[in-house]
C-alpha cells in the first residue's frame, strides 16, 4: 500500500486539496512519493506533520515560520504536543469563561438577573488588543491613536447584541471570500466585488470616518502587513490575504474612485 492519496488526506483532515498542493510547491508538506500516474501519496509521518502545521496554524504561526519550526534541528514532536496541549487547556478554559459570560449576558438580558459592565467582557483578551493597538502606532504613528480612540468611541455604544452581530456577519463575509477563492472566482469578478462591498461597508459601520478609496487601500494593506490579519486569513485557505487584498484594491479603483 502506497498510503494516501492528497484527496484522502484532505477528506481526513479538512484541508482543502487546494492547500496540501500548495504546502507541497513550498516545501511545507511534500508527500513521501508520487506514483507512477503522478499522484502524491502520504504516509504516517506526513499526517503528523500535517497536524502539527495545523496545530501552529490554530496558534497565529505563518507559514515560513512554521516550517523553520518543524525543520529545526532537534525539533520534538511529542514536545511540541504537550505544548500545545497546555495551550489549547489554557484556551479551553478562556472559552468556558466566554461561555459563562454569555450565559450570564442572556439572563440579564432576558430579566433573570442584573449584570455590571464588568462582568459584560470577561474573557476576552485585553493584552492583545492592546498588542495590536501597539503596533498600528508603532508602524503608522501617534496619528492613529485618535482613529483608535474614534473607533472605540462608537462602540462604546454597542449592546452585546451588536457585538455579536457585527461579528457574525464578518465571518459570514470571509467564509464566503474562502468559498469564491476555492471555487477559483477572479478576485475582479462581479460575484467577488459584489461581496467585496458588502465587507466595505462593514468596515463602514466600524469607523468614524468614510471609507474612502484611498482608505480602503490602506486597509488592503495593513491586512498583508500585519502579522495577526495574515494569519487569521492564511488559516482558512492559503492565498486567502492576497486574494482579499486584490478584490479590495480593485474595488476601491472601480468604485471609489
Amino acid at each position: 500500500m502506497r498510503g494516501y492519496t492528497v484527496s484522502e488526506v484532505a477528506r481526513l483532515s479538512g484541508v482543502s486539496v487546494r492547500t496540501l498542493h500548495h504546502y507541497d510547491e513550498i516545501g511545507l508538506l511534500k508527500p513521501a512519493d508520487i506514483g507512477a500516474n503522478g499522484y502524491r501519496y502520504y504516509g504516517k509521518d506526513e499526517l503528523l506533520r500535517l497536524q502539527q502545521i495545523l496545530f501552529h496554524r490554530e496558534l497565529g504561526f505563518p507559514l515560513d515560520e512554521i516550517a523553520q519550526v518543524l525543520d529545526a534541528p532537534g525539533f520534538d514532536r511529542v514536545a511540541a504536543l504537550k505544548a500545545h496541549r497546555e495551550r489549547l487547556t489554557d484556551e479551553a478554559r478562556r472559552t468556558r469563561r466566554l461561555v459563562r459570560t454569555i450565559d450570564e449576558t442572556l439572563a440579564a438580558l432576558e430579566g433573570a438577573k442584573t449584570m455590571d459592565e464588568k462582568a459584560m467582557y470577561r474573557g476576552f483578551d485585553p493584552d492583545k488588543q492592546a498588542r495590536q493597538e501597539a503596533w498600528l502606532v508603532d508602524r503608522y504613528g501617534p496619528g492613529v491613536q485618535r482613529s483608535i480612540d474614534a473607533v472605540k468611541d462608537i462602540q462604546k455604544g454597542w449592546k452585546q447584541a451588536d457585538f455579536d452581530a457585527s461579528q457574525a456577519e464578518i465571518a459570514d463575509i470571509e467564509a464566503e471570500f474562502v468559498k469564491a477563492l476555492t471555487s477559483g472566482l477572479p478576485a475582479d469578478s462581479a460575484a467577488v466585488q459584489a461581496l467585496t462591498a458588502r465587507h466595505r461597508a462593514w468596515i463602514a459601520k466600524q469607523w468614524p470616518m468614510p471609507v474612502s478609496r484611498a482608505a480602503y487601500e490602506n486597509l488592503a494593506t495593513l491586512y498583508g502587513d500585519h502579522p495577526d490579519f495574515r494569519a487569521r486569513y492564511e488559516a482558512q485557505v492559503a492565498g486567502m490575504t492576497e486574494y482579499l487584498q486584490t478584490a479590495m484594491r480593485r474595488f476601491a479603483e472601480n468604485e471609489l474612485g
